[in-house]
């Protein structure tokens, strides 16, 4: 076995979990999916679990975009499951960075500013944070007007 690998994904977040639960997070680096996830937290999000990390189920538009951005060939390819820091333990982070490139993301960046707080919109719970930094290229920034900024 590789250390740091039990073998189970449920077991893995429980061992990482024991790791930093004493520790703060400094900086978490994540990003926004074009389905508005955030760290492959998909809507629905769970904004009430605290564990810091969590096994997800990826959605199917979320499973797409993994293909669409060249990281597997075919949909069957890509995971149905994957292991994510939970909406709770990156907003306990001191700071937060997000980085959002490329159009596909556009609705997504909108729905983060514009719509609710809600766990069908996950990356808008950010708005909650004082320290998130929100990074755009242009193409992901398209659809913001100016009374978002």
């Amino acid at each position: 076995m590789i250390v740091g690998d039990t073998g189970d994904p449920e077991e893995e977040c429980d061992r990482v979990g024991e790791l930093i639960k004493d520790n703060e997070i400094d900086v978490a680096c994540v990003g926004i999916g074009e389905n508005g996830h955030l760290a492959f937290n998909d809507p629905p999000a769970d904004f009430e679990t605290e564990s810091p990390y969590i096994v997800v189920d990826l959605d199917l538009n979320c499973r797409k975009q993994q293909m669409g951005e060249g990281w597997f060939a075919t949909l069957d390819d890509v995971p149905k499951q994957a292991i994510s820091m939970s909406i709770s333990q990156i907003m306990k982070s001191k700071k937060i960075v997000v980085t959002v490139p490329d159009e596909r993301k556009a609705d997504a960046v909108r729905m983060t500013l514009k719509e609710d707080i809600s766990p069908y919109y996950p990356a808008s719970i950010l708005r909650n944070h004082d320290n998130c930094y929100l990074y755009l290229d242009k193409a992901a920034a398209s659809k913001i007007k100016a009374e978002c900024l």
